[in-house]
């Protein structure tokens, strides 16, 4: 069960009322570096996630994600993803980050990989005015255009759908519950965020230690 309530203003909703948002949180778990097994279980999503038929799907929705940031005046980080991923294999940083990539690139989704407990109360998905400021990763402002999506807390912005999440929640070594969420755009149906949500949750319980509540799509 989350320990917050997630929600989608009327704004967003007025906009874009059947694009999807996901969450699943993995909680009790370690931030391993390269746990045993793990190198196996990610080739082995890699020689599925390579075959034509997969690939050309992934590519498909990931173009789908590139328009959409184009629209904003913005360069989607996936294609690059994509095609190193292709060519070198899944990055490999720690478990929970790896998780993150590997729910992307299998899915061909837009994923976020937070620590639960830096949230500041319940969630919201909404509409950014002009010139609202986040701070992002490295703590660099992070300034909203119109209408942009934005997911907040009680407190403030703490990802912004175009330009990436706050570095208040950021995860890091001593991260023990660990939020993944997903953002469908236009084109994007909700049932892909809950299979790139569920690898990540399944990675992170299965070689992290901890337990999963399940995926939830909005």
């Amino acid at each position: 069960m989350l320990p917050f309530r997630f929600s989608k203003s009327s704004k967003y909703k007025a906009r874009y009322p059947e694009v999807a948002f996901g969450l699943t949180l993995i909680s009790g778990c370690k931030n391993f570096i390269n746990p045993p097994g793990f190198d196996q279980y990610k080739r082995k999503l890699l020689r599925k996630m390579r075959k034509r038929e997969i690939l050309a799907e992934i590519t498909e929705r990931i173009d789908v994600y590139d328009k959409f940031f184009k629209d904003f005046g913005y360069e989607c980080p996936l294609p690059k993803h994509l095609k190193r991923t292709v060519h070198s294999g899944f990055p490999r940083y720690n478990l929970m980050v790896d998780s993150h990539f590997m729910a992307e690139m299998c899915a061909g989704i837009l994923v976020a990989v937070t620590d639960c407990d830096c949230f500041d109360g319940n969630l919201i998905l909404d509409l950014a005015e002009d010139g609202e400021v986040c701070k992002g990763m490295g703590k660099r402002d992070i300034i909203t255009k119109k209408e942009e999506i934005v997911l907040r807390d009680k407190k403030e912005i703490v990802c912004v759908l175009c330009q990436g999440a706050d570095d208040k929640t950021r995860i890091g070594d001593n991260t023990r519950n660990v939020l993944f969420y997903a953002y469908a755009v236009p084109g994007i149906e909700g049932r892909y965020l809950k299979d790139g949500l569920d690898i990540a949750a399944e990675t992170t319980s299965e070689f992290g230690g901890g337990e999963t509540g399940g995926t939830e799509i909005y």
